[in-house]
């Protein structure tokens, strides 16, 4: 992903008016949160690692994300989303089988553990799993194709995304309570927003001609 807003940082807005003492305190919990120890096994605490950098890589030269440590502690309060495929296990569950059976598979496709994949050979086995194309036996009981829309990719990214390294790779300014954002048409700016390197509006808001 390229970095249009490398000059900009979104935790800059710590202690000003975008950000009340709420936001600043789960914010701060959210940067401060490690991985919980003895809720995942060691290798599929290594899986679910490499899974992570795989489909939700962090942004170079910003500041790690602690993706993995939001979807550990998750498991670790099964903490679902209320609701879940009558064909899916519980939250935690789902997690631990769906981390067995990504193993299981990435040893009889290369004899080797998921994490030690190089880049194509681990996009060949989620891609199996995207489609349901799988070896593994494990795979009988969870559908890999639900685990792949119901889990993976709907919990790694909102956990990726509510990063704050990646707000402000992509520009975005995160909560602004109690100021608000205030200028929110077509190509409308707040002063106090993100500017992309190489866009000629330093600072001001853009507006439509006429």
């Amino acid at each position: 992903m390229t970095d249009r807003f490398r000059n900009y940082d979104v935790l800059a807005k710590h202690g000003t008016p975008s950000w009340d003492a709420i936001t600043q305190r789960v914010i701060d919990e959210r940067l401060a949160l490690s991985v919980p120890a003895g809720v995942l096994e060691p290798l599929q605490l290594a899986t679910l690692e490499a899974l992570v950098a795989r489909i939700c890589p962090d942004p170079p030269g910003r500041a790690r994300t602690t993706t993995v440590a939001m979807v550990v502690h998750r498991i670790a309060g099964e903490e679902g989303d209320g609701a879940r495929h009558h064909r899916l296990p519980p939250f935690a569950q789902c997690w631990r089988q769906g981390l067995d059976a990504i193993e299981e598979e990435a040893k009889l496709r290369f004899a080797a553990p998921f994490s030690a994949l190089g880049g194509e050979q681990a996009d060949e086995v989620l891609r199996a799993v995207e489609h349901g194309d799988t070896k593994a036996q494990r795979w009988a009981k969870l559908p890999a194709r639900l685990f792949w829309t119901w889990r993976i990719i709907p919990d790694l990214v909102s956990a990726h995304w509510s990063q704050p390294s990646l707000w402000s790779a992509m520009g975005f300014g995160g909560p602004a309570s109690p100021r608000g954002y205030v200028r929110t048409g077509t190509n409308r700016r707040d002063p106090w927003e993100a500017v992309a390197e190489g866009e000629p509006y330093k600072g001001v808001p853009r507006h439509r001609a006429g």
